[in-house]
This record gives structure tokens, C-alpha cells and sequence, in this order.
């Protein structure tokens, strides 16, 4: 029987792929969307604290290869997602779905994880070292020192599943310095990846998004070969307990299927949620099918990390 079923920290998903956080999720409306899609799961939208209004708009351009966005995490606060989340484990107590929270500061990183420690959430916690768009605010996950620090004080107490969504990295030093820290802790998975930082889009002779002179993170088919490379070096370097969930340029079944192949566990899918909305999970579900079918899969884990090499 053919599947797409797939498991992340000993959670069951009817299907791997999954929305990306900042697509489809800041509202209970959208992510309801998602999650009667043919989506195994969801992700809210990345929570501060407090509620945020983001940055000034245009922040999000469609682009021929993708998109470019300086969104500054307009989001409806932690408290809006996490109330949705526990009524949602109620009604739909046979599903699992993943918060996504940021801190604007350590301190605030911590107010935010002990909330949901102290909750009766029961699903997956995804803390983002990854923020590229918040003026002043370096990504955490590009600085090693600081990522072991965070990780060190966030294991003391919380006693949850919780993975970390990562930017993009961009050399062979960095994944080893990288999984040499994430093998320290009990992390349950790492999403690779945010989308790539402060891109340049230029229309005619002007940028295409107001904040920052127009940098923006930049995701959709641009990224797909820096994404496909950081989920198998991860997927190569880390503890067997650490899952992968694979994202960024994923348009088709195809594009899918080689994030698993590389290593990934999940899937997500952001740009191409955004330009077509939530049909695209029964697309591109098909199109992985339909793959699998023609190379004699039945599940992802037949064929999941088995990317071959050249003699």
C-alpha cells in the first residue's frame, strides 16, 4: 500500500508534507485551511510575545524564481496560537501540529518556552534561530557560541519536543561545527532551511520591497540546491534521533521526493503554498506518488537518506 505517512519524535503524520512557518498560518482561518488540506500537519506562524505588526509593506514580492520577503515577524502573539493549539487538541486529539515561537531577546526566548512547558500543549515546539528580517537582530544560528548557550538554558526546563529551524549554511566547517552542537541536546528534529538572507531583487531599476533598501530573504526554486545540500549534510552529520524536516524550493512531487532522499523526515512547502494556495498539497502528494509508484516505494522510508554518490 502506497504512503506518504511519515513520523516525527514517535508523532504520526497521514502525510509528509506541510506548510512552511510564514505561509498560510498567521490566522486561525489559515491555518484551519492547512489543516483540512491533504497537508499532514501544520505550523503556526512564528510567535513573539507580543503581537506584531511587521514590517512596512510591499515586504513580500513573488518573483520569477521564487519570492523575496522582509516581513519582520508580523505575527498574533504566543498566546493566540497556543489557546487555538490546546482547543485544537481536544477536537482533534488523534492529530499532532507544531508551534513556532521566536524570542527578541534571551530573555524573551525563555518567557516564551516556559509558557509551553508550563501549558498542556502536547505537540511539537519549533524554535527559530533563524530570523533573518529583524532589523538589528543578527540570525542566532549563525553564531555557534550563542546557539550552544540558548540550547544549554532551553534544556534545563524544557522537557518538551522541541527542534530548531535553521538558516542556511554555506560551508563544510560550519555543518560540523553545527552538529557537533545540536548532538549535545536532545533535540527531536531541524528544519532546514529559512529562507536564504538578504537577497536583492531588482524590477526595471528599482527594488521590489520597501523594508531595508529591499534585502529580503530569498526562497522558491532559488534555494532548492542550498536546501537539498543542508538536509543531507545534517542528515550525514547528526544523531539518528534528530529528525530533518526538509524546506525551500519545493514546487513539485519531484522536488519532494529529493528532500527525502537526501534525508528529510517531513516536508514543507512555502513559496509555492503561497502562489497556489492549499491545492498544492494534493498536487504535489500525487506527483511524490506517483514517483514512488514508478520506482517501486511504498513508504518514504524505503527510499529516505538513500542519495547515491558517484564512484
Amino acid at each position: 500500500m502506497l504512503s506518504t505517512q511519515t513520523q516525527i519524535a514517535g508523532f504520526s503524520f497521514d502525510n509528509c508534507l506541510m506548510n512552511a512557518a510564514g505561509v498560510a498560518c498567521m490566522t486561525i482561518e489559515e491555518l484551519e485551511e492547512v489543516k483540512n488540506s491533504a497537508a499532514g500537519t501544520f505550523v503556526t506562524k512564528t510567535a513573539t510575545l507580543q503581537a506584531r505588526a511587521g514590517n512596512p509593506e510591499p515586504r513580500y514580492q513573488d518573483v520569477p524564481l521564487g519570492s523575496i520577503n522582509s516581513m519582520g515577524l508580523p505575527n498574533h502573539g504566543l498566546d493566540y496560537y497556543l489557546e487555538y493549539l490546546l482547543d485544537l487538541q481536544k477536537t482533534e486529539s488523534n492529530r499532532t501540529f507544531f508551534l513556532s515561537l521566536v524570542g527578541l531577546s534571551l530573555e524573551e526566548t525563555h518567557i516564551l518556552l516556559k509558557k509551553v512547558q508550563d501549558s498542556n500543549f502536547k505537540g511539537l515546539t519549533e524554535l527559530n534561530l533563524s530570523c533573518p528580517n529583524v532589523p538589528g537582530k543578527p540570525q542566532i544560528a549563525y553564531d555557534f557560541e550563542a546557539t550552544e548557550k540558548i540550547l544549554s538554558e532551553v534544556f534545563a526546563y524544557f522537557t518538551k519536543p522541541l527542534g530548531i529551524k535553521l538558516p542556511p549554511y554555506f560551508d563544510m566547517a560550519h555543518f560540523d561545527q553545527a552538529a557537533a552542537i545540536f548532538n549535545k541536546f536532545p533535540l527531536s528534529f531541524v528544519n532546514c532551511v529559512n529562507s536564504i538572507g538578504n537577497g536583492l531583487y531588482i524590477d526595471d531599476e528599482t527594488v521590489v520591497i520597501r523594508p531595508k533598501n529591499g534585502f529580503g530573504g530569498i526562497g522558491g526554486e532559488y534555494i532548492k540546491p542550498t536546501a537539498l545540500a543542508n538536509v543531507h549534510a545534517f542528515y550525514q552529520r547528526l544523531n539518528p534521533t534528530i529528525q530533518i524536516i526538509g524546506t525551500g524550493g519545493v514546487l513539485t512531487g519531484r522536488d519532494a521526493f529529493e528532500h527525502i532522499l537526501c534525508g528529510a523526515s517531513m516536508v514543507q512547502v512555502g513559496t509555492t503554498l503561497h502562489k497556489e494556495g492549499v491545492g498544492a498539497f494534493e498536487r504535489i502528494t500525487e506527483e511524490l506518488k506517483a514517483i514512488m509508484l514508478e520506482k517501486g516505494y511504498e513508504s518514504i522510508e524505503d527510499f529516505r537518506g538513500k542519495l547515491n554518490y558517484l564512484d
